[in-house]
């Protein structure tokens, strides 16, 4: 009874809902997985668990790079029209919803406990960020504390929301190895950052390369290898990612004429970019994706562009 009044005086809040199994607003992509939650609470925009998403998982405790290479993804990828999906933990989710967040981006994070109980507590401020950016979303009730159990269970809602899970660093033993099993056993599409033999958070991406997950190393083969049957399902028309916002088959902008330019014909990182334009990297990346759904350049492996030469008119 308490859990009910706590409940009713939630729901009365400004952008908190319930949506149970069978209502219009219930996710189509979670009815199909083995366990569907009979109710969802969503604080932030509903229809967002809708939209096309990519879950972004690994360590919460990555390296440097992991953390950085999460948050990179996250931006070209929301810059892509994706809504980027994790788990608020430390590492590498709260990395990935600050990468879309960063870029304007839409970001879903998938709680364990109840809503009105953050966890970690130190992630109150992103949790508020992403509740008026994106949604917060949960199967358990308002006044639900953080118990260990319901941390892997919750990931099945992380790979069930999605089109595909990329794990960016894990241990062999890790609840980022739990998402993407559930992922693959979903019929979603499971994607791993590979890393150093030396790297201990590189273990489990290895594994699950070895098992049969793409080995990726840049957004580019994400959004590639989200061209299937299920990406047709969820999303109408064509069969290519949403363009980021702003996109258009105009003119260039300067700045991305600049970038262009700087590309030339042979393959090039973005680092190198980054020393001839003097953009940021993190403008420089932006670009790029811009610049690959356009035509104009083509990513190859280890993080390298390559300008492609002009298409005849017509």
């Amino acid at each position: 009874m308490e859990i009910a009044v706590d409940l009713c005086a939630w729901l009365a809040r400004p952008g908190c809902h319930r949506i149970a199994a069978g209502e219009p607003g219930y996710p189509v992509q979670l009815r199909a997985i083995p366990d569907p939650p009979p109710v969802l609470f969503v604080q932030g925009d509903p229809a967002l668990l809708a939209l096309p998403q990519v879950a972004i998982v690994g360590s919460r405790s990555p390296t440097p790079a992991g953390r950085e290479t999460a948050f990179a993804f996250a931006c070209r990828l929301a810059d892509a029209g994706l809504v980027i999906t994790s788990g608020l933990a430390t590492g590498i989710d709260a990395a990935a919803h600050r990468g879309a967040l960063a870029r304007g981006g839409r970001t879903v994070a998938v709680c364990g406990t109840g809503l009105d109980r953050i966890y970690p507590a130190r992630h109150a401020a992103l949790a508020g960020e992403i509740a008026v950016a994106g949604a917060l979303v949960s199967e358990f009730p308002p006044g639900t504390p953080a118990l260990p159990h319901h941390f892997p269970r919750r990931n099945r809602l992380i790979s069930g929301l999605s089109l595909g899970v990329l794990v960016v660093e894990a241990r062999h033993r890790s609840g980022s190895l739990i998402t993407a099993r559930l992922a693959a056993e979903q019929g979603r599409e499971v994607f791993a950052i590979p890393g150093s033999i030396h790297n201990p958070l590189a273990c489990g991406c290895h594994r699950l390369i070895r098992d049969g997950a793409r080995l990726v190393e840049s957004p580019a083969e994400v959004l590639d290898g989200l061209q299937g049957d299920l990406f047709k399902a969820l999303v109408p028309g064509p069969t290519q990612p949403p363009a980021p916002a702003g996109f258009s088959a105009g003119p260039l902008d300067s700045d991305s004429k600049i970038l262009l330019n700087a590309c030339g014909f042979g393959p090039v990182d973005v680092d190198v970019l980054v020393e001839r334009t003097g953009f940021s990297a993190a403008a420089v990346t932006s670009m790029l994706l811009l610049l690959e759904l356009r035509g104009e350049v083509e990513s190859f492996a280890g993080g390298m562009y390559c300008r492609l030469p002009a298409r005849p008119a017509g």
